[in-house]
Parts: C-alpha cells; sequence; structure tokens
C-alpha cells in the first residue's frame, strides 16, 4: 500500500472497518513532501548523522499511525522503536512493513513508555505525535533532557509555543520548559490538506536540539525554576512582583522575561534562602 495515497489509505480503512480516533488524535500524514521534509530534518542533527555515517541511527517514532514516517526511515537505515496506543495499528505495522529486524514495535501508551525507558539509548526522536497528547509527551521527554534531538510534527499553534521567545504573545511555560535544554526552531508549515481524516487547523514541523549552555543548572535549582515558571504562568495577567510578594520585586509579567532571567532569579533566591 503507498501510504501517501489518500485514496489507498481510505480503502484500507473501509476494507478493515478502522475508523480513525480522533481521542487518540489520529491523523494520517499522505504528503510526500511532508513526509521527506520531516525526515531530513530528523536526520539532520550532529548525533544522528554521525550515526548514519557509522550505519545506523536509532530513532524512537511515537503514534506511527499506518507507517509512514515509519517506513520512509527504516528505507534510509534507521533503527526504529515504534509506540503505538492503538492496539489494530500496533498488531499490523510490522507485518505491513515486511517483518524488518530493524523495526520494533511496542503497543501501549507512550507516557507510560516515556516513564519507564532510558530515552538516552535512542539518538533521536522523529515523530508525527498525536494531536491530542501531543505537548504533554514532548514535555515529559522535554523533561528527562535524553535525547539529543526531537522533530515532530505538530498542531502549528503548539509548535510556535514551544519556539517562542521572551515578549511575544504565544510565550509560555512549554516554551520556557524546552528552551531550558533545546534550541527550538520551526521548520516549515504542513497544510491541513496534507493529512487524512482531514485536521481542523494546520501544523507545523519544529526541531528541538539539546545544548549544553545550562548543564550546570542543579537539580534542585530545575525544581525551583519548574516550580517558578509554572505558578507564574498560572497568573500571566499578573506582574511578578504581585505573584510573589515579597519574594520577587519586578514590575515584568512572566512571559517578559527570557529562560536567563528565569535562571538568574532562581539562583538568586536560593542564594537568599542560603543567607
Amino acid at each position: 500500500m503507498n501510504l501517501t495515497s489518500p485514496s489507498q489509505v481510505k480503502a484500507w480503512c473501509i476494507e478493515n472497518e478502522f475508523h480513525p480516533n480522533k481521542v487518540l488524535g489520529q491523523n494520517f500524514l499522505i504528503d510526500r513532501n511532508a513526509l521527506v521534509a520531516i525526515v531530513d530534518a530528523g536526520l539532520a542533527g550532529e548525533d544522528a548523522k554521525r550515526k548514519m555515517e557509522k550505519g545506523g541511527c536509532r530513532v524512537l517514532e511515537i503514534g506511527p499511525g499506518l507507517g509512514v514516517l515509519t517506513e520512509e526511515m527504516l528505507a534510509r537505515g534507521c533503527e526504529v522503536t515504534a509506540v503505538e496506543k492503538d492496539p489494530v495499528l500496533a498488531a499490523r505495522l510490522a507485518d505491513s512493513l515486511g517483518n524488518p529486524p530493524s523495526l520494533t514495535v511496542v503497543a501501549g501508551d507512550a507516557l507510560e513508555f516515556i516513564a519507564r525507558q532510558q530515552t538516552e539509548s535512542f539518538d533521536c526522536m522523529i515523530s508525527n505525535l498525536p494531536y491530542q497528547a501531543g505537548t504533554r509527551i514532548l514535555l515529559d521527554l522535554v523533561l528527562k533532557r535524553g535525547l539529543p534531538s526531537m522533530t515532530v510534527l505538530v498542531q502549528t499553534e503548539v509548535a510556535e509555543r514551544l519556539a517562542a521567545k521572551e515578549g511575544s504573545k504565544t510565550r509560555g511555560l512549554a516554551g520556557v520548559w524546552a528552551q531550558l535544554d533545546y534550541d527550538v526552531k520551526i521548520v516549515r508549515k504542513v497544510a491541513a490538506s496534507c493529512f487524512w481524516p482531514r485536521p481542523e487547523i494546520g501544523s507545523s514541523v519544529v526541531t528541538l536540539t539539546r545544548h549544553d549552555r545550562n548543564v550546570a543548572f542543579s537539580a534542585e535549582e530545575r525544581d525551583v525554576f519548574h516550580r517558578l515558571t509554572k505558578k507564574a504562568f498560572e497568573h500571566r495577567r499578573k506582574q511578578l512582583g504581585s505573584v510573589f510578594k515579597d519574594m520577587i520585586q519586578s514590575t515584568a509579567r512572566a512571559e517578559e522575561l527570557a529562560n536567563e532571567d528565569w535562571i538568574n532569579l532562581v539562583k538568586g533566591l536560593m542564594q537568599n534562602e542560603d543567607t
């Protein structure tokens, strides 16, 4: 089956009495150009390129669906671990792709997989993430800091929040947390017409590449960072001085601060506690 052919994808679903599940965010990518762009971006990172030059890259894929990304990555010589929550799709994936030895299919919930799996065993993640759980999945992976790079297809509004800089109206908790350890870049937009069933809004390819600028930030400091920013964005319309009372003297609002500002606030608060 040509996985980028809308007619063939629809025919398979009808023949197998399979109905894409909105609750699971099942929107299958059916555009060849977008497919190639995602995999190209995912394998462009330095870690992935080095692994490919040596004969293969270990890729985590979440939500493979019918296997359109999976098939392309296998064709390029990647070793793919695909985590699929839908039992029907998980059961058919390996057989439909010829049972390649470089494919491991995990039937189950991605959030549970992330919680128990050491993601350091993968060189990167390349995924068309489920719409409903995409942000939660990404943030769980961001907090583990185990993956050198992540290339994902998500709703455009999610991509914009992840990449938003200080002062932007789309700046939020997801972007602040992601940018603590990752450089975030929107690669390209993907129209809603590139999916079946067609979603109501478009998507974007976004890359998260791990940096080392905050490796010295301790576990204790990170805990304070996450608690501080979470509370601030829960009251994003208020000035920080109003949110934190005597702790922080500032007229700025949460979205106005860069990550460096948050880091300095954390260090200052912890130094005051020590004294």
